[in-house]
């Protein structure tokens, strides 16, 4: 099934016109830039999901919460659908466009509003990047914690819709766990504080409702985020293995043995040999696969922690265990991590990522799972993930170009997703559903569950104008959906424990 919009499965949008709406807003809100011509918005057709693309009817790039407000007021007046945009960095197609929507980029609100070193938070507008928020840290010994491999460039606004990880977050969580505080504008442009300063607030959790919803239930305009001190000592090994499955067994040994590493990641011969010949990072390119364990925290602890696991990687079969010399190694040996996913799109015209999650226990069986669906397929798959917390990303090797490969590669993403669900895990870990795995939303829940979110959705916009067709599939679109995988009424996956 087609993962673009689609009236029928996905729900009608009511008819605009583009004149008639471009007229409008310009009258409202003169001093805000509207692009509309054809070659102004093609640069925001699409996110990282760059496979699908869709022009929108405009683009909005308000500088003032003011113009935020006015606008999201206008929309709903006029009853047109709007979609937030941070980075465009998404993975998912969470800030996918709508040829009857408007496209709300928020890149001009990137200023860092405020960093206190004593309550140890900072206060951020969503267009601040990632990695942007340590670097204002690092003056005073803090970082913030959370780090996609993309932080580079993805916003934090972008983090807190899609409830980002990253190679620390078996550790110190994601971005749920280190935000204290956001400010929302609603669709009928009204302005909302859910949290606050401290570490908990009366009420129900809204902010956890709001982080990772996608763009769904609001517009975020600040965000108030913890801060770390940064650990006085971290050390990383680098574990070999002649055999994939070894190296996802040690995963669980390790967490067994009572260490909870800084990172723990593992990549597997194909993104090793790509990451390698990308950033010479002085991995092994013999080895079937590699973990990447980092302990931190006080020296004498660190010390301790690195004899320990190395113990419990000697007995996994691990062929070699090398340590980082220094920091600068250390961050070579991350930055080759970091940057498996452009490393793997040197080997291939194309490349599509997945996101499942699984319990750590199921790691060898769902590599093997995985490595059956590449050879029957004819697919290449690199495996690069955040092992620690079962946070997989296949990469499905494909050439566009070639008629009926990414339509391949969609059908063995679909199955690596649902071969995650039966394993007890989940469709995504942290990139987000977004119209990417809409259809897996189908396998993932129970009819009633799906109308529970949908009432969620209704209770902050009822009238579906909040990046609509995304994050909740209808029940006609499962319906459908289901017809292709439930057989003999039976549903394709049966209820399972997940720890």
């Amino acid at each position: 099934m087609n993962i673009l919009y689609d009236e029928r499965l996905d729900g009608a949008l009511a008819p605009t016109d583009k004149s008639s709406v471009l007229t409008h807003l310009q009258q409202a809100l003169p001093d805000m830039t509207l692009l509309h011509r054809e070659e102004d918005l093609r640069p925001f057709e699409c996110d990282g999901l760059s496979a699908y693309r869709v022009l929108p009817m405009l683009v909005a790039m308000p500088h003032t919460l003011e113009q935020v407000e006015a606008l999201m007021r206008c929309c709903f007046e006029l009853g047109v659908p709007v979609v937030t945009r941070g980075a465009g960095t998404g993975l998912s197609g969470g800030a996918l466009p709508l040829e009857q929507g408007v496209l709300l980029v928020m890149s001009r609100f990137a200023q860092i509003l405020d960093v206190d070193p004593d309550a140890r938070i900072a206060r951020v507008q969503p267009g601040v990047r990632n990695l942007a928020i340590s670097e204002a840290a690092a003056p005073f010994g803090l970082y913030y914690a959370p780090d996609p491999s993309s932080q580079i460039a993805c916003s934090i606004g972008g983090n807190v819709a899609e409830n980002a990880g990253g190679v620390h977050c078996l550790k110190y969580g994601l971005t749920v766990h280190n935000v204290l505080k956001i400010e929302v504008i609603t669709i009928e442009g009204e302005r909302m504080t859910l949290g606050s300063d401290a570490f908990d607030a009366p009420g129900f959790d809204l902010l956890a409702l709001f982080t990772g919803s996608e763009g769904m239930l609001g517009v975020i305009t600040e965000i108030t985020v913890k801060l770390l001190p940064k650990p006085e000592s971290a050390k990383v090994l680098m574990a070999s293995f002649d055999d994939v499955e070894k190296a996802g067994k040690a995963v669980g040994d390790i967490i067994a043995a009572g260490i909870i590493p800084g990172g723990l990641e593992m990549m597997d011969n194909l993104a090793i040999r790509a990451a390698e010949d990308f950033i010479r990072a002085g991995y092994p390119v013999e080895a079937e696969a590699i973990l990447l364990c980092e302990l931190d925290g006080a020296e004498a602890d660190v010390d301790d922690d690195c004899a320990t696991v190395r113990e419990v990687l000697e007995n996994a079969g691990a062929t070699n265990i090398a340590q980082a010399r220094d920091d600068a190694e250390r961050a070579l040996f991350w930055a080759g991590r970091k940057n498996a996913f452009p490393a793997v799109g040197r080997m291939s015209p194309d490349y599509y990522c997945m996101d499942g999650t699984i319990p750590r226990r199921e790691l060898p069986r769902v590599l093997k799972g995985i490595a059956e669906l590449s050879e029957q397929h004819g697919l290449r798959v690199a495996n690069v993930f955040h092992a620690g917390d079962g946070n997989m990303h296949p990469l499905i090797l494909f050439d566009a170009n070639r008629p009926g490969e990414l339509e391949k590669a969609e059908t063995v993403g679909g199955k690596i997703l649902e071969l995650c669900v039966e394993a007890g895990g989940s469709i995504t870990g942290e990139h987000g559903v977004g119209r990417e795995k809409i259809n897996q939303m189908c396998a993932q829940f129970q009819p009633d569950e799906l109308t529970a979110f949908h009432a969620v959705k209704a209770a902050f916009d009822a009238r579906r104008l909040l990046n609509p067709g995304k994050n909740i599939p209808t029940l006609q679109r499962c319906a459908e959906f289901g017809a292709m995988h439930v057989h003999k009424g039976e549903l394709p996956h049966p209820e399972l424990p997940r720890f």
